[in-house]
Protein backbone atom coordinates (compact mmCIF):
# COMPACT_ATOMS: atom_id res chain seq x y z
CA UNK A 1 0.00 0.00 0.00
CA UNK A 2 1.31 3.45 -0.92
CA UNK A 3 1.73 6.03 1.82
CA UNK A 4 -0.27 9.23 1.47
CA UNK A 5 2.21 11.15 3.59
CA UNK A 6 4.45 13.65 1.83
CA UNK A 7 7.74 15.28 2.81
CA UNK A 8 8.76 18.37 0.88
CA UNK A 9 12.30 19.79 1.04
CA UNK A 10 12.55 23.57 0.58
CA UNK A 11 15.79 25.52 0.27
CA UNK A 12 16.00 29.19 1.25
CA UNK A 13 18.74 31.75 0.75
CA UNK A 14 19.61 34.32 3.42
CA UNK A 15 21.11 36.54 0.70
CA UNK A 16 23.45 39.33 1.80
CA UNK A 17 24.66 42.26 -0.31
CA UNK A 18 26.69 44.98 1.40
CA UNK A 19 25.28 44.00 4.80
CA UNK A 20 21.62 43.98 3.69
CA UNK A 21 19.31 40.97 3.47
CA UNK A 22 17.02 40.29 0.50
CA UNK A 23 13.39 39.56 1.34
CA UNK A 24 10.60 39.05 -1.19
CA UNK A 25 6.83 39.40 -0.91
CA UNK A 26 4.61 36.57 -2.17
CA UNK A 27 1.88 37.40 -4.66
CA UNK A 28 -1.41 38.15 -2.89
CA UNK A 29 -3.22 35.30 -4.71
CA UNK A 30 -0.64 32.68 -3.63
CA UNK A 31 -2.51 29.83 -1.93
CA UNK A 32 0.20 29.49 0.74
CA UNK A 33 1.08 32.70 2.56
CA UNK A 34 -0.21 35.16 -0.03
CA UNK A 35 1.15 38.67 0.61
CA UNK A 36 3.67 37.58 3.24
CA UNK A 37 7.41 38.26 3.14
CA UNK A 38 9.97 35.47 2.90
CA UNK A 39 13.51 34.60 1.99
CA UNK A 40 14.16 33.56 -1.62
CA UNK A 41 14.00 29.85 -2.44
CA UNK A 42 11.85 26.87 -3.24
CA UNK A 43 11.56 23.12 -3.58
CA UNK A 44 14.33 20.80 -4.64
CA UNK A 45 13.64 18.68 -7.73
CA UNK A 46 14.21 14.92 -7.57
CA UNK A 47 17.89 14.11 -8.24
CA UNK A 48 19.09 17.71 -7.73
CA UNK A 49 22.04 18.66 -5.54
CA UNK A 50 21.02 20.89 -2.60
CA UNK A 51 23.15 23.89 -3.51
CA UNK A 52 22.40 23.54 -7.24
CA UNK A 53 18.68 23.60 -6.43
CA UNK A 54 19.11 26.71 -4.29
CA UNK A 55 21.10 28.50 -7.00
CA UNK A 56 18.41 27.57 -9.57
CA UNK A 57 15.59 28.83 -7.34
CA UNK A 58 17.37 32.12 -6.61
CA UNK A 59 18.05 32.67 -10.31
CA UNK A 60 14.41 31.86 -11.22
CA UNK A 61 12.85 34.02 -8.50
CA UNK A 62 15.09 37.10 -8.39
CA UNK A 63 17.59 36.79 -11.26
CA UNK A 64 20.67 36.89 -9.02
CA UNK A 65 23.83 34.85 -9.17
CA UNK A 66 25.00 34.22 -5.61
CA UNK A 67 27.71 32.37 -3.76
CA UNK A 68 26.47 29.81 -1.25
CA UNK A 69 28.56 30.16 1.92
CA UNK A 70 27.17 27.67 4.46
CA UNK A 71 23.99 26.27 5.97
CA UNK A 72 22.54 28.53 8.67
CA UNK A 73 19.73 26.42 10.06
CA UNK A 74 17.23 23.68 9.34
CA UNK A 75 13.68 23.31 10.58
CA UNK A 76 10.58 21.28 9.88
CA UNK A 77 6.84 21.69 10.32
CA UNK A 78 3.61 20.13 9.14
CA UNK A 79 1.38 22.13 6.82
CA UNK A 80 -1.41 19.59 7.47
CA UNK A 81 -1.81 16.06 8.78
CA UNK A 82 -0.17 14.33 5.79
CA UNK A 83 2.35 16.96 4.59
CA UNK A 84 5.62 17.86 6.27
CA UNK A 85 7.99 20.57 5.04
CA UNK A 86 11.74 20.55 5.76
CA UNK A 87 13.41 23.94 5.26
CA UNK A 88 17.17 24.31 4.87
CA UNK A 89 18.36 27.93 4.96
CA UNK A 90 21.78 28.86 3.59
CA UNK A 91 23.86 31.99 3.97
CA UNK A 92 24.46 33.40 0.48
CA UNK A 93 26.42 36.41 -0.78
CA UNK A 94 25.65 38.50 -3.83
CA UNK A 95 27.91 41.01 -5.59
CA UNK A 96 24.85 42.55 -7.25
CA UNK A 97 21.63 44.12 -5.98
CA UNK A 98 19.59 44.36 -9.23
CA UNK A 99 16.59 42.09 -8.65
CA UNK A 100 14.30 40.79 -11.41
CA UNK A 101 11.21 39.30 -9.74
CA UNK A 102 9.40 36.24 -11.06
CA UNK A 103 5.59 36.15 -11.10
CA UNK A 104 5.67 34.41 -7.71
CA UNK A 105 6.56 37.68 -5.96
CA UNK A 106 5.28 41.26 -6.14
CA UNK A 107 7.91 43.19 -4.19
CA UNK A 108 11.39 42.93 -2.69
CA UNK A 109 13.53 44.78 -0.19
CA UNK A 110 17.19 44.92 0.69
CA UNK A 111 16.91 45.51 4.43
CA UNK A 112 19.02 45.53 7.53
CA UNK A 113 18.81 42.30 9.51
CA UNK A 114 16.57 44.07 12.06
CA UNK A 115 14.21 45.38 9.35
CA UNK A 116 14.07 41.92 7.75
CA UNK A 117 13.22 40.34 11.09
CA UNK A 118 10.22 42.67 11.36
CA UNK A 119 9.04 41.97 7.78
CA UNK A 120 9.19 38.19 7.99
CA UNK A 121 6.46 36.08 9.65
CA UNK A 122 6.84 35.56 13.44
CA UNK A 123 7.92 31.91 13.10
CA UNK A 124 10.83 32.88 10.86
CA UNK A 125 11.67 35.96 12.96
CA UNK A 126 11.98 33.73 16.05
CA UNK A 127 14.63 31.72 14.20
CA UNK A 128 16.53 34.96 13.53
CA UNK A 129 16.61 35.72 17.24
CA UNK A 130 16.93 32.19 18.64
CA UNK A 131 19.27 30.43 16.24
CA UNK A 132 21.05 33.28 14.52
CA UNK A 133 21.36 35.70 17.43
CA UNK A 134 19.88 38.65 15.53
CA UNK A 135 18.02 40.93 17.93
Amino acid sequence: MTSLNEIVVVLKGFILHKGKVLTVQRAHDDEVGGGTWELVGGQIHFGEDLEAALLREIQEEVGLDVTVERILYATTFQTHATRQVVILTYLCKSDHHEVVLSQEHIDYRWSTKEQSRKLLPPAISRVFVGRMGIE
